[in-house]
Order: structure tokens, then sequence, then C-alpha cells
């Protein structure tokens, strides 16, 4: 038995038909985790759909209308880059629902796991890159909303930058508003970082990508790092360890948001950086040794994943799974 839950429902299956997000690798994670005995069958709930009161804390009425009504543009169709239908409408509710009960149970365990969720990429009034309903942003104001929570910090570790994330928690930042990283670290190797200068706000936001990848224009988040192609396993983890560090100095919050993606995998269709299945998993290990360290529950979520053969991907999010088992075993 696990030391903390996962939260899952079939429902997370995204009906967009053949497409490069491979909508099938949550039902093949939670497959994979049982036949491998990582999980049994009682280590896994069921969340409900978020209510539209719940979407409301973080998108526009106008949005969530036209995603209730169908009346999307072809315009917002094409910038969401998935086919709308209402089915799809119900499995990112249900993915908002999922983030929330992922957090709200972390704050128990010190950490949970939702099979799903991390869709970064979604506005307040729009969707984009596969993202329709920004689930964490959900997650974190229902809690906040509820008084579980006065802070949080979203590490972001998906291959493409968390423009949605930044955007909705972008607070009172000031265009231009940014110092540069130039502390010794292994960013200061021709590592373009940027650093929100101003005293953070209610949720901190960290984002580490590819730097010329998706999205062309990347709105500041509290802490961006640019990372150049190709970029291997021990510079990432560094990468990783050195942003914590940083935005844990300057920042504390009571839960973290973390969106593990698996596409900066050298084999990922849509990313461009060089890390390997195991460099992935000791990813995984450090944000959640950090984590137990510093005493602050962390909720995670899966985020992006396009290997060539989606095995691999499946492989990168158990890996996440069994790497929060080993760091948070006994607690």
């Amino acid at each position: 038995m696990l030391p903390f839950k996962l939260i899952y429902s079939d429902g997370y299956y995204l009906p967009i038909g053949e497409h490069v997000f491979p909508a099938e690798k949550y039902r093949k994670i939670r497959e994979r985790l049982l036949a491998s005995g990582v999980a049994e069958t009682n280590d896994f709930l069921e969340p409900e759909p978020a209510t539209d009161e719940d979407i409301l804390l973080v998108h526009t009425p106008e949005y969530v209308d036209k995603l209730a009504t169908g009346t999307l543009s072809s315009q917002e169709e094409l910038e969401l880059e998935v086919p709308y239908s209402r089915d799809l409408v119900d499995a990112f509710w249900l993915a908002a629902g999922g983030s929330m009960l992922a957090a709200r149970q972390a704050l128990v365990d010190r950490v949970s796991v939702s099979i799903g969720g991390g869709f970064h990429h979604a506005f307040p009034d729009h969707g984009e890159g596969f993202c329709m309903i920004h689930d964490v942003a959900v997650a974190i104001r229902r809690l906040q909303r509820d008084g579980k929570i006065r802070t949080a910090m979203t590490v972001d570790c998906d291959v493409h930058q968390g423009n949605g994330t930044a955007v909705i928690f972008a607070g009172k930042r000031a265009p231009g508003d940014w110092l540069p990283w130039t502390s010794g670290s292994a960013l200061n190797r021709n590592r373009p970082a940027r650093m929100h200068s101003a005293d953070a706000e209610d949720v901190f936001t960290i984002s580490l990508h590819q730097q010329n990848n998706y999205p062309v224009f990347k709105p500041p988040s509290s802490l961006d790092l640019n990372l150049p192609d190709m970029i291997g396993d021990g510079e990432y983890l560094a990468c990783v360890g050195d942003a914590l560090s940083l935005g844990l100095s300057m920042f504390k919050p009571e839960l973290i948001c973390y969106l593990a993606g698996a596409d900066p995998y050298r084999e990922d269709q849509l990313g461009g950086l060089s890390l390997t299945i195991e460099g992935l998993k000791r990813r995984d290990a450090l944000v959640f040794q950090i984590a137990k360290a510093e005493r602050i529950p962390v909720m995670v979520t899966l985020a992006g994943g396009y290997a060539q053969d989606v095995e691999d991907t499946v492989t990168i999010h158990c890996n996440t799974v069994i790497a929060a088992k080993e760091v948070f075993a006994g607690e």
C-alpha cells in the first residue's frame, strides 16, 4: 500500500480522436501501477467534477458560458488545438476536481498524485495548447477560498513554459519588473533566467522549460528558467535544485503544486531537451526530497508527455509515483 493517495478516474480520458496528445496514457498508467505492484486498488480515490463555481474562481463567466454552450469561435478552438465537444468539457471539469482532491489530500498525507491534470496553458478567458481549464489554478484558489492554505508555489517542469499559470497568478507585477538571476549557480552558465523583483503575491510560480519551444511569447512567471536546447540530466537537475533553493528562500508556501511533465524526455515529439528516463525520475525525487525536508505538502499533476513510444511516457509518469513512494516511505 502506498503512503499516500492517487487520484484517478476513467473520465480523465480526453475524447479528442487521433492526436499527438496520448489520451490513453492515464488508463495505461493506472494499469501499469497495479500490474507492477507499485499500487493497490485501495490506493486510488475517484474525484468528483469541479463545480461551475469552482471553475469561476479562475476563469471568466464569458469563457465558461462559451464552453457550456459550445459557442467557441473558430479562432478560439484553433488556439485550443483539440476539437471541442461537451464530453471534453466534462473531462476538464473532472480533471479540475481531481486536482482539488489531490491538493486536499496532500495536506493530509504530505503528498498526493493526480494521474492527470497539469493543464498549464489555459488562461482565464481562453484555452491554448491542449488545455481548456487550468485545473491546478482552480485547486489552489479553491483551497484558499476554503481557508485550507494561504500561499502556494507552482513548480512546473513541463518542457513548455506555463504561460497560463504565469498570467493567472501575475498579481501586481509590472512589465519589466524583473531582475536577472546572477548567482553562482549552474544557471549562471549562459542559462537565461528572470526573477520577479517585487514582493511575492499569494502564489509563487516557477517554470523550468525549453527556451526555443512553445509558447513563442512567454509571460513572466515569478521565476522563469529558459533552458537551452538538448540540456541533459546533470545540468537540468542542477537547475531544478537551484530554482527550488532560490524560490524557497524568497517565498514560504503552504503547498507545492508540482507539474511533473514527461516531455523533457529526449525522445519526446514536442520537446527538445535531452533527459533520460532515469534522469526524470531523479528530478521527481529531488522535488520530493526538498518538499519533505522543508515540510511542505506537495500535490502532483502529470502535465505533458508525447514520447514516440507511449509506453515511455507511461514509464516516466509511473516513475513519478515510484519516486514519491521511495521518498515518503515511512511518513
